[in-house]
């Protein structure tokens, strides 16, 4: 296999390891140690591909479908105490409570604008809460995403920009949260239809992604490697007869939205990096009915469709591993 290094040029002593997930078998991966004892380093300043190709990835190149090329990416691993993970609950409670309550909001009818409000305003009304959302301007977004809550309709699945949209019978919708709440972020995302007239197909694309994601926190146990999750979630997939897209995944959660490390949405079992207790990841598979294939939506350059127009759904929570295993932090119980 053609390798891959990750080289740091603030880390010293390399580490020949396989990629994260073990989803990209043709890649070798240089990791360095750290000087920061507390962080575990995964992420890479370089990359360089050599030899074969994977999901449309040439030889020689790190490219993205949807972005253009890409060539470095920048992070590290945090472990979080037993203490740090209790004071995540309340932004998981808070994230999955809100969401719980948006499902039963969302109606025929409603507005995508509406739910923005609704989320707007029950951060203004929790004391600590801020959202993650209004100025985040990464570079796979064109400016500040400006909204609180992303609001993805039929044939869009991620990042999908509230607009004046009034929600028809049959439509397919799902909702990704992600709030800061006394300084930790919880991440978390639901799909449904509203109306009375729900495709079947629909609700089977949704029940797929929400089995994804109970097998990939199921897969989350300590000493388990993350391409464990990632093939949990894959398999689902690939039994629903879904295709996988390997651009967005799960990431990373902590004092920032997105961190290290990347969690793809399918991978090797028994690869990766090793799950520890005091990671804390979001796990949110998503899927296209008929293709893998996205785009971005010109009319925002935020909103990523299918590229047939076939309808998509996203299921996410927000999970902590401990030694007992893996805890889900962004309950939406009552």
């Amino acid at each position: 296999h053609g390798p891959l290094t990750w080289r740091n040029r603030s880390c010293a002593g390399p580490v020949t390891a396989e990629n994260d997930a073990g989803s990209i078998p043709e890649f070798k991966v240089v990791l360095m140690a750290s000087h920061y004892p507390s962080l575990v380093t995964t992420s890479c300043i370089r990359i360089e591909y050599s030899g074969g190709t994977q999901g449309g990835i040439q030889k020689g190149e790190h490219r993205s479908p949807v972005y253009g090329p890409r060539s470095r990416v920048e992070g590290m691993i945090e472990l979080k105490t037993p203490k740090e993970i209790e004071a995540m609950k309340p932004a998981g409670r808070f994230v999955g409570g809100i969401l719980r309550d948006l499902k039963e909001f969302t109606k025929v009818g409603t507005n995508l604008l509406e739910i923005d409000e609704f989320v707007h305003k029950r951060i203004v009304d929790r004391k600590g809460a801020s959202s993650c959302y209004v100025d985040y301007a990464p570079d796979f977004g064109t400016g500040p995403f400006a909204h609180y809550i992303c609001t993805s309709v039929n044939d869009a699945v991620l990042h999908g920009v509230p607009y004046d949209y009034n929600l028809k019978d049959g439509d397919l919708v799902s909702l990704d949260l992600a709030i800061n709440v006394d300084g930790w972020v919880a991440d978390s995302a639901i799909s449904f239809v509203v109306g009375e007239h729900k495709d079947p197909e629909d609700l089977r694309l949704i029940k797929c992604t929400e089995e994804a994601l109970a097998a990939g926190i199921a897969a989350a146990q300590p000493g388990n490697r993350l391409g464990d999750v990632s093939a949990a979630v894959g398999d689902v997939a690939r039994e629903y007869g879904y295709p996988i897209n390997l651009e967005f995944g799960g990431h990373g959660v902590g004092r920032i939205m997105h961190g290290d490390p990347h969690v793809p949405n399918d991978g090797r079992a028994h690869h990766g990096y090793k799950l520890r207790p005091g990671l804390v990841i979001a796990i949110e598979p998503w899927f296209l009915k008929t293709t893998d294939e996205i785009y971005q939506d010109p009319k925002d350059g935020w909103t990523l469709k299918s590229s047939d127009g076939s309808r998509g759904a996203h299921s996410e929570h927000t999970i902590a591993i401990t030694d007992n295993g893996p805890v889900i932090l962004t309950v939406r119980d009552k």
